[in-house]
């Protein structure tokens, strides 16, 4: 899928461009600074602000906020980043994208070889396109640390040691907790979670070694509120979501890698097979994704070589993060709501777990 160009996403006119603009006009000190001082040291500008005490005022509370959201965003990318830079040559990085032969890997993988990055799927579908030059697939289940150990050096022998991880594959059963079978909350946890850590112990050693590489995790908006039929996914999500934080802290802590980058990517629903039948309404806050803007986030933040989180769409990074600390009578409130938004679920699953642990011989 092509970068798509336009001030209107994918999806439409919603709150998101909307806030860009704000961040990019208003609320940013590069235009506001500026005018502010010619309010202050030109003789035009002293007399429209004396006709215009109210508007002034409002202008200097958008200059502060604009001023320390600023700083916010510098302090964060300098803690994120550990005070330290680092470059990427993208001829000659190799980057290992799990979940890539359909929906969001699939466009991630299809934007990473537009510019002739070499990318490395690893699946248990094969790929629904046709790959470009530049990547390869390797059928891998990434439950089975055998299987990526296999894949692994079929990689390194094939294209060259892996500099960046991406965990983008994901699974769901829609079921409640009762429906489910244990084989099914096991794979849940299997792929959504403990995958992370088993395609970590193989690549990451080599990141460590050379202080140079990255880790990318994509959880979920359901790892901050959840709703029904969604609890054993969302619960995997929360885990992944701990995985990427626990990881930057050991990086630093414990393995003294500072340059090895970290990125969380943290989407609400996204409109592939995954979840079809998902039944809520779009709204200008809250809408169904498209997996073409999900990608297109993620490529430029792993391009950019900086650790980071983005929650999508942007409104709920105000909202959702904060939604534990709210009283119980919203937050209660907000996962009942919900309660219909999985009734209908007939999502796509690419294996069978029960019949996966019954040929060996159950979870365990």
């Amino acid at each position: 899928m092509a970068s798509h160009s336009g001030w209107l996403p994918r999806e439409g006119f919603v709150a998101d461009p909307v806030g860009r603009l704000i961040k990019r006009t208003i609320l940013n000190p590069a235009l506001t600074l500026p005018l502010l001082l010619l309010t202050k040291y030109t003789h035009s500008g002293q007399q429209y602000a004396a006709s215009h005490q109210r508007a002034l005022r409002a202008f200097h509370i958008a200059v502060c906020w604009g001023v320390l959201r600023w700083l916010n965003n510098f302090l964060n990318r300098r803690a994120l980043s550990n005070g330290v830079s680092d470059e990427y040559d993208w001829s000659k990085e190799v980057v290992v994208a799990t979940g890539g032969s359909d929906g969001i890997g699939k466009e991630v993988v299809k934007m990473l070889a537009a510019s002739d990055i070499k990318v490395a799927v690893l699946d248990v579908q094969p790929l629904t396109y046709e790959a470009p030059p530049s990547v390869k697939y390797f059928r891998c289940d990434i439950t089975s640390s055998s299987a990526i150990a296999k894949a692994a050096s079929e990689i390194r022998l094939e294209i060259g040691e892996p500099t960046v991880l991406m965990n983008i594959a994901g699974v769901c059963t829609g079921k409640t907790i009762l429906d489910s079978t244990e084989a099914e909350h096991k794979w849940t946890f299997d792929v959504n979670t403990l995958s992370h850590y088993l395609l970590a112990k193989e690549f990451l050693p080599s990141m460590i070694k050379n202080n140079h590489g990255m880790v990318m995790t994509v959880a979920s908006l359901a790892s901050y509120n959840l709703v029904a039929n969604l609890v054993d996914y969302a619960a995997s999500k929360a885990a992944a979501l701990a995985f990427h934080e626990g990881l930057t802290t050991e990086l630093v802590t414990r393995y003294n890698a500072p340059r090895v980058r970290t990125l969380l990517i943290t989407p609400g629903p996204v409109n592939t097979a995954l979840i079809k039948g998902w039944n809520q309404p779009d709204s200008f806050l809250d809408y169904m994704l498209d997996p073409g803007t999900v990608a297109e986030e993620i490529v430029k933040r792993v391009l950019a070589g900086q650790s980071g989180q983005l929650i999508l769409p942007g409104f709920a990074s105000f909202l959702l993060p904060m939604i534990r600390a709210m009283p119980y009578w919203f937050s209660t409130a907000a996962r009942n709501k919900s309660e219909g938004v999985l009734a209908q679920y007939c999502g796509r699953l690419v294996e069978d777990p029960n019949k996966k642990y019954a040929k060996s011989g159950g979870p365990r």
